[in-house]
């Protein structure tokens, strides 16, 4: 057996079962492994950084890892951008990435780079196969890194002799670590901290946004009074009618301050102590008010749902975790903006859908206009990095095809990625893509504004204009395989939005919605 069908096997046994794949020469033995392992599913990506944040949504919704294959460092370079966001989001990924067989690196090949140096901006876990008698033992351990608590990218650096030479053999799985617990002596300082009647915030992170969780931390609220809060951008978080009420943090610094203002007891659970997004004149970096004291129920590699379990029977016994009551807008009519799309969204969210929001800043009323709709989860940009949405929207609906997807997409960053779309329509992925086309990135111009430049003049303009050309995403996503329309009224929207959800298979929506700034 040669390195690279040890390696699809050892996947396989692992709990790989999907790979997304851009590949180039040195994998193709990789490739041609596939056709012995047909239960792999090898998803092809027509760009690394689709490949990547597939993954990424595959990992967030499924609880553990695909993975990628990307052709030697510039594929992984491709790919950064969107192993960045699960990096933040602590998802299990697990790439692969192809080198020049091991005897060829020393000439210096035009596609010669240090992999490996790329791969650690952005991986928990790195290592470099070898020999193929080792390589399905080190793709096992990759499995492992990848899937212990809390989760993380997890690379694989397979040059092609590896792959292509006899003497490998798949390995068997190897234990990944478990959430740790968090001690008695931590649960009874934070209970005493709330017991204080100072007051007090929880804000959630990592696993402490699913259902249990969230459940215990909404009685532990009820009972002390404290804030329940969670991060900006929630690697998933579950919501919607029948789920404890929870309050995002903001994502202007200024906002998030306004939140955190008088909190004197700042309970951590799975996420790290809040700071501004970027640096502004005159706002300080951390958000808690200097006399907060900030205390750590429970890190992202401990047992969350335990520990909030145990503070909520410390100091909730009794408590009821207070509830979202189911409620809807009335579908809107008139002029199209993001305020009456985000209207029609809640008006028309299935149960149990999974949204995806990269949505930036059409999607301000979007987490008011869906409070009541039917359960769903909510999967948002964890490391900021634009061009997520797409890819991310293709893995989640390949871990979970018994559910409906959602894609809110602002118009600049889906060009990141826009042939995620080819993805969608390849494998019949029931998701809708709403892309909120306002020809502009609208963002840089509030930050521009917030950050007291100059009046805006020709260069700022256009760097930030995306109108000429303008974009027709109808036409973008019909030539990839996708049906589309447009929609310029709140009715149009409503209706084309309706018509996607109750047809299977993929669609885009085009909303053409002014910009707000």
């Amino acid at each position: 057996m040669n390195g690279a069908h040890a390696v699809a096997s050892t996947l396989l046994d692992s709990g790989v079962e999907v790979c997304f794949a851009n590949p180039g020469t040195s994998e193709l033995h990789f490739v041609a492994a596939l056709d012995d392992v047909p239960t792999l599913r090898a998803v092809p990506c027509l760009f690394e950084g689709v490949a990547t944040g597939a993954a990424d949504g595959y990992g967030r919704m499924a609880g553990r890892p695909a993975a990628t294959l990307l052709h030697l460092g510039p594929g992984l370079g491709n790919g950064l951008a969107n192993l960045h966001n699960p990096r933040r989001a602590a998802t299990p990924v697990v790439n692969l990435v192809g080198d020049h067989a091991t005897f060829h690196k020393k000439y210096d090949a035009p596609l010669e780079s240090d992999v490996d140096a790329l791969a650690r901006t952005v991986s928990g876990w790195v290592r470099r196969c070898e020999d193929p008698a080792t390589v399905g033992g080190d793709v096992a351990a990759a499995v492992a890194a990848a899937s212990g608590a809390p989760g993380q990218v997890a690379t694989v650096i397979l040059p092609a002799d590896v792959s292509w030479s006899d003497g490998a053999r798949p390995a068997p799985p190897v234990a990944f670590r478990a959430p740790a617990a968090v001690s008695g002596q931590t649960v009874a300082t934070v209970a005493a901290a709330l017991r204080t009647g100072e007051p007090a915030a929880l804000l959630l992170g990592g696993a402490a946004t699913r259902e249990p969780a969230l459940r215990a931390a909404a009685r532990i609220a009820a009972a002390t009074g404290a804030r329940l809060l969670c991060e900006t951008f929630p690697a998933r978080l579950e919501r919607g009618a029948g789920l404890p009420v929870v309050e995002r943090l903001g994502y202007l610094a200024e906002g998030a301050m306004a939140q955190l203002d008088g909190v004197r007891h700042l309970v951590l659970v799975g996420a790290r102590t809040p700071v501004a997004f970027f640096a502004h004149p005159g706002l300080p970096g951390p958000l808690a008010p200097d006399d907060c004291r900030i205390h750590t129920l429970a890190t992202a590699a401990d047992d969350i749902p335990a520990a909030l379990g145990e503070l909520a029977d410390t100091v909730a016994a009794d408590t009821p975790a207070v509830l979202r009551a189911a409620g809807r807008p009335t579908p809107p009519t008139g002029a199209l903006t993001a305020e009456s799309a985000a209207a029609a969204v809640g008006a028309l969210l299935p149960e149990g859908a999974i949204v995806v929001d990269e949505a930036n800043t059409s999607g301000l009323w979007l987490p008011g206009a869906t409070a009541g709709a039917p359960r769903h989860d909510w999967l948002a940009l964890t490391g900021g990095a634009i061009g997520q949405g797409l890819p991310l929207a293709a893995g989640a609906a390949l871990a979970c095809p018994d559910r409906p997807v959602l894609c809110l997409e602002a118009d600049g960053s889906a060009m990141y990625t826009v042939s995620a779309l080819w993805t969608h329509a390849r494998e019949g992925l029931d998701i809708t893509t709403v892309i909120f086309a306002n020809g502009s990135y609208a963002v840089l111009t509030m930050e521009s504004q917030r950050l007291g430049s100059p009046a805006a003049g020709p260069a700022r303009h256009d760097l930030l204009d995306l109108t000429r050309p303008g974009l027709d995403f109808v036409a973008l996503a019909r030539g990839m395989g996708v049906p589309a329309s447009r929609a310029t009224t709140a009715e149009e929207f409503t209706a084309q939005l309706r018509r996607a959800f109750d047809e299977p298979g993929p669609h885009l929506v085009e909303a053409v919605v002014p910009a707000l700034f």
